[in-house]
C-alpha cells in the first residue's frame, strides 16, 4: 500500500523521506535534526493523549518541539512522522548503556494510547499486530540488539513511566524482537545488599540517579504484576540472569 501524503504538504515535505510498505500515511514533523550517533536502539513509548490527532498535531507542531518516527493509532495505522536518517525528537533527558543523547542513537515509535493520567488499560490488538512487522524491520534494517528495545521508562527512569506495565513484552519477545524475561536462574539470591543490586542495574544499562526510580522501572519491565521500588531476591534473579546471558553473548 502507498502511503497517503499529508494534505497540502508543500513539495519535497514528505516525498523526500523513505518510506515503507508498512506506512500507510505520512505526516512529516519539523522537529528533527541531524544524527550524531548510528542507530542503536528502538524506544517504545505511549502518548497519553486522546484522541489520537491530539498527539498527531503535538507531535508535528513546530513550538511543541517534540516528535517521534512512527505513531501507530489504536486501529493499527502506521503514520510516519520523521525519516529514519533523521533525529527525532521523542526521548528528552536519557540514558542507555553509555548513551546520553539517546535521540541520535534511536528510532522512536509512540503508540496512541491513554496512558496512565487517562486511565490505563491494555493495548490494542490491532495496534500490536502493526507493531510487530515495523519493529522487526527497524531492527533488521539498522542490526539493533534486542538488548537495546526498550520503553521510555527504561532510557528516562527519573521521569518517565511509558509504555507501562501492561506492555506486552512476551508476546514481543516471542518475535524475538525484544529480550524475554528469564525462565530459568543461575542464582536465587546473588547480591548481598541494595547497593550491589542498584550497581547491577548500572552495569544492565539504567540510570541509577535516582535509585527507586531505575528499580521500579526495571519492575515495570522485568515484573510487571508487582513494583516496589525495592530489591527483593525474584528480581535479583532475574537481573543476574540478564546480565550473564548479555555477558554469555546469549542477550544480544
Amino acid at each position: 500500500m502507498s502511503p497517503i501524503p499529508p494534505k497540502d504538504a508543500p513539495s519535497g515535505d514528505w516525498r523526500d523521506m523513505e518510506v515503507s510498505e508498512l506506512v500507510h500515511r505520512v505526516e512529516p514533523s519539523p522537529n528533527c535534526n541531524d544524527r550524531k550517533l548510528p542507530i542503536s536502539m528502538l524506544v517504545i513509548h505511549y502518548t497519553e493523549m486522546k484522541p489520537v490527532e491530539t498527539a498527531l498535531d503535538r507531535l508535528t507542531d513546530r513550538e511543541a518541539g517534540v516528535s517521534a518516527h512512527y505513531l501507530i493509532t489504536e486501529a493499527g495505522e502506521v503514520i510516519q512522522l520523521v525519516s529514519e536518517a533523521k533525529r527525532a525528537w521523542h526521548a528528552g533527558a536519557s540514558y542507555w548503556r553509555g548513551i546520553k543523547d539517546v535521540n541520535s542513537a534511536s528510532i522512536g515509535i509512540e503508540l496512541d494510547h491513554p496512558g496512565h493520567a487517562g486511565g490505563y488499560r491494555g493495548f490494542e490488538e490491532a495496534q500490536f499486530e502493526a507493531l510487530v512487522p515495523l519493529v522487526a524491520r527497524i531492527v533488521k534494517d539498522h542490526d539493533i540488539a534486542r538488548t537495546n528495545v526498550v520503553g521510555h521508562s527504561d532510557v528516562a527512569p527519573m521521569r518517565k513511566v511509558d509504555p507501562g506495565e501492561l506492555f506486552p513484552w512476551e508476546r514481543l519477545s516471542e518475535y524475538e524482537l525484544c529480550l524475554s524475561t528469564p525462565a530459568k536462574f543461575e542464582q536465587a539470591d546473588p547480591f548481598d545488599n541494595d547497593g550491589a543490586f542498584i550497581l547491577a542495574l548500572e552495569r544492565f544499562g539504567y540510570d541509577i540517579t535516582e535509585g527507586r526510580k531505575a528499580i521500579e522501572a526495571f519492575e515495570r519491565r522485568w515484573r510487571p504484576e508487582r513494583i516496589e521500588g525495592k530489591p527483593d531476591a525474584q528480581l535479583g534473579a532475574i537481573l543476574w540472569q540478564l546480565l550473564l546471558e548479555r555477558d554469555q553473548g546469549l542477550a544480544r
